[in-house]
């Protein structure tokens, strides 16, 4: 149990539940609100898997998983966009623009532990190594108690739910195997996959290229199967981009009101066919825009998107690192990968292996033999069907509800999360990608970085210290 003494007169205690990107951004930038005047604050930091930091992006410790950003763009303090390649020149982190995803969780920590530092004795943060399953207004002298599986609570004031993208769900039914590995980056899940047997990866993404590079790298005779719908690659950044002129869409002129997706994807093509060596410069040039725009289309149109066009804009707005681009070139060449378009429809189990049927777009199936099955899919698009306890609890109790499209969370453009009645919460909040049914790109650093910064100020600025809980307009 986490609890400060109520013989003290206390910081306000928040606790944010979940330690990957999302929840040490938003504790870096508490503290230094604290280290520049701000009142003190004392941060629980809960994460089930212990990763403090790192969280599932980050904690992978192979040398060819790299940023898919490059660190120029990677800052984790908001205003400062050049403190990560200056934390890379003075630990003398070598890198050519893409940093290794271990270095990067090496420098959340570091920022983690620097803000504190600089805050003073007054605030603190506790890392808490517990799973939250519920969240209640039971606590004596606090507004909120945050109960654990194993029997415990944290009392707090404030929670933030940092709680990271729902995991991924089979495409089928799969077998009770430890050959079927549903998170690869759980702690040690690729290790047994690179003895030399074949592996079929459900997914053409980062994610599955980084699987591919793991378990080719550790057996030389592995060959990896890579299964889509579209059979889609993510695009390859270039590496050293031509600086364009700015991109103007009609779309941008008017700051508010109705946008169709259908104009919009036609002021998009325009622009690339006006500028077709640019597109990487175009797509970059929108990124920033992409929140509003989202919030502009009617729900009709976005559901177009997420059905249609979703998978498009992902492989050109999400990028190989150039390395990472060329190793997936020599596996591709050398016949160690393999991209199929289609379903994986069955999965049974073998002595020492998996069989897996695939159905073609052309309505042929295939069958093969795989010693291990990876499901890289990416996230779950309905967060109904998580199965994260805290997520279930909040979702069944109505102190949550489902956004429109059931991407994430409902929530006010500040965070707060809205209620089954849809009121905002004064003690709830969340950021990151919960909230990608309300701004769709909310999944990234840059985006994550702006939020956190953002909920920092509205909490230090609100934190009550023995209020009930209650509702905020």
């Amino acid at each position: 149990m986490y609890s400060p003494d109520p013989r003290e007169s206390r910081p306000p205690v928040i606790a944010v539940v979940g330690g990957g990107a999302s929840g040490t951004l938003t504790a870096i930038h508490l503290l230094r609100l604290a280290a520049a005047g701000r009142p003190p604050v004392r941060i629980a930091l809960i994460d089930a898997g212990g990763r403090h930091g790192l969280g599932q992006a980050y904690s992978t410790t192979h040398p060819g998983h790299l940023l898919n950003s490059p660190a120029s763009t990677m800052s984790a303090v908001a205003g400062d966009p050049g403190q990560l390649l200056r934390w890379a020149t003075a630990n003398r982190v070598a890198h050519d623009g893409f940093l290794s995803r271990s270095d990067y969780g090496r420098y959340l920590r570091d920022t983690l532990a620097e803000a504190g530092r600089r805050a003073g004795p007054a605030s603190t943060v506790t890392p808490v190594t517990a799973q939250v399953v519920r969240i209640s207004d039971r606590a004596p002298r606090h507004r909120l108690r945050l109960h654990l599986a194993a029997d415990g609570h944290i009392d707090a004031d404030i929670a933030v739910l940092a709680v990271g993208s729902p995991a991924p769900t089979a495409p089928c039914p799969v077998p009770d195997s430890p050959r079927y590995i549903a998170d690869p980056w759980a702690p040690g899940a690729l290790g047994q996959a690179g003895d030399g047997k074949p592996v079929i990866v459900l997914g053409t993404g980062l994610t599955a290229m980084d699987v591919a590079i793991a378990v080719t790298d550790a057996h030389p005779r592995t060959v990896v199967h890579a299964v889509s719908r579209h059979a889609l690659l993510p695009r390859a950044h270039r590496r050293c981009a031509e600086p364009g002129r700015p991109t103007w869409l009609p779309a941008l002129a008017s700051p508010g009101g109705p946008v169709r997706l259908g104009e919009l994807m036609w002021q998009v093509r325009a622009a690339l066919a006006d500028r077709p060596e640019a597109w990487e410069e175009i797509m970059d040039a929108l990124r920033p825009h992409v929140p509003r725009l989202w919030q502009r289309l009617p729900l009709a149109d976005r559901q177009l998107f997420l059905r249609h066009v979703a998978r498009y804009w992902e492989v050109h707005r999400h990028r190989m690192p150039p390395d990472t681009a060329r190793r997936v070139s020599t596996l591709l060449g050398t016949g160690r990968l393999s991209v199929h378009a289609g379903q994986v429809r069955a999965v049974t189990a073998e002595p020492g292996a998996l069989r897996v049927c695939i159905e073609h777009a052309a309505g042929t199936s295939t069958e093969h033999e795989a010693g291990w099955l990876v499901n890289a899919t990416g996230p779950d698009g309905d967060i109904t069907r998580t199965r994260d306890p805290l997520l279930r609890d909040l979702l069944r109790g109505g102190q949550a509800r489902a956004d429109p499209l059931r991407l994430g969370l409902d929530a006010t453009p500040s965070g707060a999360v809205l209620d089954s009645a849809g009121r905002p919460s004064d003690t709830l909040f969340t950021l990151g990608p919960p909230l990608r049914g309300l701004w769709y790109e909310t999944t990234a650093i840059p985006e994550i970085r702006t939020q956190a910064a953002a909920l920092a100020l509205r909490l230090t600025a609100a934190a009550p210290v023995s209020a009930r809980p209650g509702t905020a307009a």
